[in-house]
Formats: structure tokens, C-alpha cells, sequence
């Protein structure tokens, strides 16, 4: 099984993410919103994180955020 983490950065829990009434899905990395999920994709990860643990919790939000750092955030 391939280590997931290396640096161990998803220990630090970077990520977060807040509901809204509408069923949308905020996702927050160091305090900043960089995602937007509704729909299906709301509902997909909302099923994915409900027993997760902390670390899985992240890595899930890792995953779903992608590739949004470039650089040329400040």
C-alpha cells in the first residue's frame, strides 16, 4: 500500500467545510474558501465524510479540491 501522506501535512487538518441550508457544501483550506460543491457532488461528499475520521475527513477534502494552488496564490 503506497504511503498517502509523506510530509504528514493532513495531520495539521488544513482543510474544513461548512453546510448551508441549501444543501451547498463550503470548503475551506487555512480559513479561505476555495471550493463550492451542490448537487450531486454536495451529496456525494456529504455521504463520503459522515463516518470519516479526522484524517480521512481530510484526505477526502484533498482529494476533491484538486489541484487549485498554482503559485500564484498570496
Amino acid at each position: 500500500m503506497p504511503i498517502i501522506d509523506k510530509r504528514n501535512k493532513l495531520q495539521e487538518e488544513l482543510f474544513s467545510y461548512k453546510v448551508s441550508k441549501d444543501k451547498r457544501v463550503f470548503i475551506f483550506w487555512h480559513g479561505k474558501q476555495v471550493m463550492i460543491l451542490k448537487g450531486t457532488e454536495s451529496e456525494k461528499f456529504l455521504a463520503k465524510i459522515l463516518n470519516a475520521t479526522p484524517f480521512e475527513a481530510q484526505l477526502i477534502m484533498a482529494k476533491v479540491t484538486g489541484n487549485f494552488k498554482h503559485g500564484n496564490e498570496k
